[in-house]
């Protein structure tokens, strides 16, 4: 089964970034967006995986969470990669909660790769994927849009506490993915 560790986001979260996705529609520009119910932190993608590995990785997220306290996270940025000129994926960024992402993101690398899961080749950026470009159609408009929604949205009040991991179940279909909660850990707190 094709497999990721995530952050989920609460609906009023999911409901804001729907809304800057409608804005950011208006271009026109040829992009694949990511359905309001499939917004998340991808925290560590696992891809195609059998059953016993999977318990593996569940087992591996009961200790990652133990280690770590809940936090706040607090979105302040829009962007694209690897450049607004040449997008190929556009995201959110986080200001708040930067620094324990990474830190949960580390754990989970270190532990995962210990039942033969490799590490990432790219260093790990803590972010919120809201579309991935399918052409160049209409990349100037897009890119002008973000440019000018990026300066208002650090003013909007999207933050909320991380308080849990998850690791999911993946389902391609012709309409989009499917995503299954397979495990849900809550993070510990004080």
């Amino acid at each position: 089964m094709r497999t990721f560790i995530a952050i989920e986001l609460p609906k009023d979260i999911k409901d804001s970034l729907s809304r800057l996705i409608n804005k950011l529609k208006e271009t026109g520009a040829d992009v694949k967006w990511v359905a309001p119910q499939n917004i998340h932190l991808t925290l560590k993608f696992l891809g195609e995986r059998d059953d016993k590995k999977v318990k593996e990785i569940s087992e591996i997220l009961d200790e990652v969470a133990r280690n770590h306290l809940a936090f706040q996270i607090q979105i302040n940025a829009l962007g694209a990669f690897p450049n607004l000129n040449s997008s190929r994926v556009i995201w959110v960024g986080i200001d708040q909660g930067d620094i324990e992402t990474k830190n949960i993101f580390k754990d989970l690398e270190d532990l995962i790769c210990k039942v033969g899961i490799p590490k990432e080749d790219r260093a790990f950026s803590s972010h919120i994927t809201i579309g991935r470009t399918r052409s160049a159609k209409r990349l100037a408009e897009l890119s002008q849009v973000i440019t000018s929604l990026n300066e208002s949205i650090g003013r909007e009040n999207l933050n909320f506490t991380a308080g849990s991991i998850t690791l999911f179940k993946s389902t391609l279909t012709p309409k989009g993915p499917i995503y299954e909660a397979l495990k849900v850990v809550n993070l510990t707190t004080i």
